[in-house]
């Protein structure tokens, strides 16, 4: 007999077992994968953004059309609250210059360890390959190395990731179990997009496109992205990449600290026999890259100073539609909020409770992702400790 279980031991799961095993309550932690925080580790591969450093509003809207959804969540654990919590951890941390809050380490594995070592100390019983397949009734069934396992918890935790990097045990198949109407579709967020390159593109393969604005709708970013054999990738198209996949066209300001008229002005200055390149390259001191993005994009290419330099401050991409789901670093959709009251229980199964990327919401990258996870974990871990103390 135990007293909770959780379902996944990705962030969201590990925070709720803690809170779980901290009231007092005997905890099962069931993964599907034979390791546990396998999307955690993979996100420390290029450095473990925890967290990101600014005022709470700000924070708070970059969750979008459900930051009011969040907000509890978010209030209770937040940006300060995750450095602590990784503080206590043993991590030392710092913050780079666009907020976003590092472990001087840099990798996930020591906090990681850490955090298992914890819940190992509250005699948490963690269960790899355990793959949650739905209910039977109130009992909770599972595909095991030692066959069919059936569990009845008190409470439970659901903390089964998205619907991206299956391989990683995101696949999303959690959602078999659940009526159509407390779901919202999956969506690829965070994630690359398709160009058809022309041929002369191919010199720039693999190189990051810096010091531009791009724009999709009303999504603005300053960061950079790489060009890539079948279009475009990186963080700074992931910021937009909500907008993107929702229909807005890419634009890319090549010159975001200039005007118009200043460009206009460099640009009738320079020689009109030379070639666009020349003239990109000489009168404006574009990159190799930029000017290869403007020539391909440009068409037909502006013959006059104020056309083209318009053209630089609003360049078209044709992107085609955005990488494949399982390709995304995150998703949109899941079980929606409404389906759930206000401590993330499932209104429609009295006792279990729902956190992480599960849940109907999505951010752009920059530690928003993870301090979610952790967030909503905790919430739904200590919401559910309640309802298995008072019954």
């Amino acid at each position: 007999m135990i007293d909770a279980l959780v379902i996944g031991a990705g962030p969201a799961g590990l925070m709720a077992a803690g809170e779980l095993a901290r009231a007092g309550l005997r905890v099962t932690l069931a993964e599907a994968k034979p390791s546990v925080g396998r999307k955690f580790l993979m996100a420390g591969k290029s450095g473990l953004n925890l967290t990101k450093s600014e005022p709470f509003e700000d924070f708070l809207a970059a969750y979008g059309t459900r930051a009011e959804a969040l907000r509890p969540m978010l209030a209770a654990f937040g940006p300060d609250a995750v450095q602590d919590w990784a503080r206590a951890h043993g991590q030392t941390l710092f913050t780079g210059t666009t907020g976003r809050v590092f472990p001087r380490v840099m990798k996930a594995s020591p906090l990681l360890r850490s955090v298992l070592a914890e819940l190992r100390g509250l005699d948490v019983d963690i269960r790899p390959r355990w793959r949650w397949i739905g209910w039977d009734g109130a009992t909770v069934l599972f595909d095991t190395p030692e066959g069919a396992q059936r569990l009845a918890p008190a409470v439970t935790v659901l903390a089964c990731g998205g619907a991206s990097w299956g391989r990683l045990g995101s696949d999303g198949a959690w959602a078999q179990a659940f009526d159509a109407t407390a779901l919202a579709p999956f969506r690829p967020a965070n994630i690359g997009f398709l160009v058809d390159w022309s041929p002369h593109m191919a010199a720039h393969f693999g190189k990051p496109l810096k010091g531009v604005e791009l724009r999709a709708g009303p999504a603005r970013s300053r960061g950079e992205c790489v060009i890539s054999a079948t279009g475009l990738e990186g963080g700074g198209l992931y910021e937009v990449s909500a907008a993107l996949r929702d229909g807005a066209p890419l634009v890319v300001d090549l010159l975001p600290d200039l005007g118009t008229e200043d460009i206009a002005a460099r640009l009738a200055r320079a020689r009109t026999r030379d070639s666009l390149g020349n003239r990109l390259r000489k009168a404006l001191r574009l990159d190799p890259v930029k000017c290869a993005l403007a020539m391909e994009c440009a068409r037909p290419v502006p013959r006059s100073a104020p056309d083209l330099a318009r053209a630089l401050k609003a360049l078209p991409i044709p992107i085609i539609g955005p990488r494949p789901l399982d390709e995304a670093i995150s998703t949109a959709g899941g079980l929606r909020f409404e389906a759930l009251d206000n401590s993330l229980m499932l209104r429609a199964r009295p006792g279990t409770f729902a956190a992480g990327e599960m849940l109907d919401w999505e951010a752009p990258t920059g530690g928003y992702l993870l301090t979610a996870c952790l967030a909503t974990g905790l919430w739904a871990g200590r919401h559910a400790a309640a309802h298995a103390l008072k019954t």
